[in-house]
């Protein structure tokens, strides 16, 4: 675990912890697709956003986007269509309470809509992470095999220094989860969200 952070240079990454994903009035609630360990995750990610916040850290919110279409029909991925049929008109869209982050971790300094599961694919992330002099970015949130692992790869690449937070991200399975964090940790360093916590405290 890195011993020091420099707040100056350091973002909170929030992914995707949203209403339509998490709440039980939103879009995958409604589909039986209910995440394990949800409340566990929002209380850990808790920690380190009021520690973030008490120190006047950066806080980002990526909000995974279904764009509506004519008609306000969401533009929605093949794959993402077959895996997620119960997706509807209203689901994720911006501006939404669905599309919104959880009040348990709101408000974010940042609000970046992303479309897949990367949060830099043609998205302003990057632009905003040069702008505020980002260098180092503390990840979490959901799911851990997906737009977690796809962000801090595309963190990595672009020479960011990304830390993982372990108990900050959850998938829908214990395997995809705990895989995902075993390969992560060839590219990132990996600390609790209590060390994190500790880390922000103490900068």
């Amino acid at each position: 675990m890195t011993a020091t952070l420099d707040l100056k240079y350091t973002a909170l990454l929030i992914v995707d912890l949203q209403n339509d994903f998490l709440h039980a009035d939103g879009a995958y609630a409604r589909g039986k697709a209910t995440l394990p360990g949800a409340a566990t995750l929002i209380a850990n990610m808790k920690a380190v956003v009021d520690a973030m916040r008490a120190k006047g850290g950066w806080i980002i919110s990526t909000q995974f986007t279904l764009i509506p279409g004519r008609g306000g029909e969401p533009l929605i991925s093949p794959h993402l269509k077959q895996l997620r049929p119960f997706l509807r008109k209203g689901d994720f869209q911006p501006g939404g309470w669905g599309h919104s982050l959880i009040d348990d971790l709101a408000p974010a300094d940042f609000v970046v809509e992303k479309v897949a599961y990367s949060a830099f694919y043609m998205s302003r992330l990057e632009f905003v992470l040069r702008k505020l002099g980002v260098e180092t970015l503390l990840i979490g949130g959901i799911v851990t095999n997906g737009g977690v692992a796809s962000t801090l790869r595309d963190a990595h690449v672009r020479d960011f220094h990304p830390m993982l937070l372990t108990d900050g991200c959850a998938a829908f399975s214990k395997e995809a989860h705990d895989a995902s964090i075993a390969s992560l940790g060839t590219v990132a360093p990996k600390l609790t969200c209590a060390e994190a916590a500790s880390l922000i405290r103490a900068a």
